[in-house]
């Protein structure tokens, strides 16, 4: 079977003249296009007319490149933000850490200003832990006896009283507040002096000042310190703040309700007041008295060497006027002859025939003497 070239190959000049002449012309416009710069508009127009064929060829190289660097980028952005989560989480870390430090800076200064106002010598403590009991309110401080902490010793801050150190061990103490059921406090007002007894209302956190009249002078607003009665906490130290007033018309004592001024449940640092309170000492134990019919006198003993008295039916004796006594003179004092001196063991005896005292002879009646 025989193969015959196409009819365009068939008609015309031969291919060799064809591609000849083609090369000529292609020579030609080389030429005048480097030495005249005749192509250049049409250089210009072929390409603005080939641009939008240009753009739709590129468009899976340009997908395809888009798309790597989309999904690069993706995970350099999700690189960067764990970064910068990570650097957040560490400056706020650190900004609180330097805002605890800021505050416990400003409560240092507040409880060193303190302390040189206070009459007697403080020690710097800190708060570990809350005591665990839930029923109570008690922390445990830093200071134990090693340091001079004793018990009865009074706990406070900048702001006014906190406790007492109820319990102590030998690197830790316990202080109970002011706030535990079994706390009370001597108080009076700073405004007009009035004395009262605050106590404790545990888990609520204020303090009552009970046994108050329905008319006594104080208002919500009032300030409350230390009175010293006790001896324990020095006079003159902030306590509560009087935020509740009731007046009981039908009772016999009003209801007043304090808010502490200390930072129980902020601060971490304290101050513990190293002065022991003056105990008195205890009353000497009374003798215990017999509560009966029978007295508690002692018994009177019997009376001796009376005479006896007259019976009713007999005639008192006459009563005879006493001699006027004479100036005793030298020689009336001088016992006459034979008479033995007062004193010697002559005057003592008895005469002769009278009975000695104490004998039955002695405690007769005289003859002719009715008896007694």
């Amino acid at each position: 079977m025989e193969y015959s070239p196409p009819p365009l190959f068939k008609q015309g000049a031969p291919a060799r003249v064809k591609v000849t002449v083609f090369a000529c012309i292609s020579v030609a416009l080389l030429i005048l296009d480097a030495r005249l710069h005749m192509l250049d508009l049409v250089r210009q127009a072929a390409a603005t007319v080939l641009y939008p064929l240009q753009m739709i060829a590129l468009v899976p190289r340009d997908a395809s490149v888009n798309m790597g660097s989309y999904f690069s980028t993706l995970s350099a952005l999700q690189k960067e933000v764990r970064e910068l989560k990570s650097a957040q989480v560490a400056s706020a870390q650190m900004m609180q850490q330097a805002q605890l430090q800021m505050a416990e800076n400003a409560q240092l200064r507040k409880l060193m200003g303190a302390r040189e106002h206070l009459p007697v010598k403080s020690m710097m403590s800190e708060i570990l832990y809350d005591a665990r009991d839930p029923a109570s309110r008690k922390v445990v401080l830093d200071r134990g006896t090693r340091q001079g902490v004793a018990l009865g010793l009074p706990v406070i801050d900048n702001a006014g009283v906190v406790g007492q150190v109820t319990r102590v061990f030998p690197f830790t103490s316990e202080v109970t507040l002011l706030t535990d059921r079994e706390q009370a406090i001597p108080v009076q007002v700073l405004r007009n002096g009035l004395r009262s007894v605050a106590y404790g209302r545990g888990q609520a956190g204020v303090l009552d000042l009970r046994f108050m009249a329905p008319n006594a002078d104080i208002v919500v607003g009032d300030v409350l310190i230390t009175s010293g009665m006790d001896g324990v906490y020095p006079a003159g130290l902030a306590v509560a703040k009087v935020v509740q007033v009731e007046s009981n018309a039908g009772g016999v004592f009003g209801r007043v309700v304090c808010q502490p001024l200390a930072g129980i449940d902020r601060n971490r640092q304290l101050l513990i007041l190293m002065t022991a309170p003056d105990v008195l000492p205890r009353p000497p134990v009374e003798a215990p008295k017999v509560v009966g019919k029978k007295s508690a006198l002692p018994k009177m003993a019997p009376l001796t060497n009376v005479a006896p008295l007259p019976p009713k039916d007999a005639a008192a004796p006459p009563v005879m006027a006493a001699p006027a006594a004479k100036p005793a003179t030298p020689a009336a004092r001088m016992p006459a002859a034979g008479t033995p001196a007062a004193g010697t063991p002559a005057a003592r005896m008895p005469a002769a025939g009278t009975p000695a005292a104490g004998t039955p002879a002695a405690r007769m009646p005289a003859a002719g003497t009715p008896a007694v």
